[in-house]
């Protein structure tokens, strides 16, 4: 799974409807382009080709007053938000994602009722548990790394994974248990997302030709 689709649908959901140049600046100051593949090509792209298999609504918007190009505003649909949620729930209950697509689900973790989210994050302890179970099958900790030669180190590192997921994971189910931010159905939610012409203290400033689309 990549982290650019979850990225973008939920960046655009956010907003409501919102041009390429809004959901790369957001994504900018999500620092995104950092721990993930969302750069800029990647961001426009993604834009295209979910417009095109229907999970986002492309509407063309005439020229600003002050001679600016028009620009396409993007719209999630029903499909959309499907995918989204899918893809959401998928990223916190799975123990193999990479740390981009992990990031990208608990920065939309509250796009969910608090109860449900709870129940993924136990989901993906208990898998996390079921992985560090099949390894040690093969690995005992307790005789340490080197009873396996340098090979060992692999298993250990996973092992050291799995334990340091699952309580990770668990501390935020703690805290969210204990009434920590604000779920799906509870309230105003948290704002995440510049307004418009809202200076973007942590934007790159590297133009790109998909910026004026």
């Amino acid at each position: 799974m990549s982290a650019i689709r979850l990225l973008v649908l939920g960046a655009v959901r956010q907003h409501g409807r919102a041009h390429g140049y809004q959901v790369r600046n957001d994504l900018e100051f999500w620092g995104a382009h950092e721990w993930s593949n969302a750069k800029p090509g990647s961001i426009y792209h993604a834009l295209k080709q979910m417009a095109k298999q229907g999970l986002l609504h492309a509407h063309e918007t005439a020229p600003s007053t002050a001679g600016g190009p028009p620009r396409t505003e993007y719209e999630i649909t029903e499909r959309g938000t499907e995918e989204f949620l899918t893809l959401l729930r998928e990223a916190l209950t799975s123990y193999d994602q990479k740390t981009d697509v992990l990031s990208a689900g608990v920065g939309f973790i509250v796009d969910l009722e608090r109860g449900e989210a709870v129940e993924l994050l136990k989901e993906r302890v208990r898998r996390l548990e079921e992985w560090r179970a099949s390894v040690t099958e093969y690995y005992t900790p307790e005789e340490g790394p080197e009873s396996l030669g340098h090979i060992g180190e692999i298993m250990n590192m996973w092992v050291h994974s799995a334990d340091a997921g699952a309580a990770w994971t668990r501390g935020l189910i703690e805290r969210i248990e204990g009434g920590a931010y604000t779920f799906a159905g509870e309230g105003e939610p948290f704002v995440g997302v510049l307004g418009e012409g809202q200076e973007n203290p942590y934007a790159t400033g590297v133009p790109h030709e998909g910026d004026q689309l």
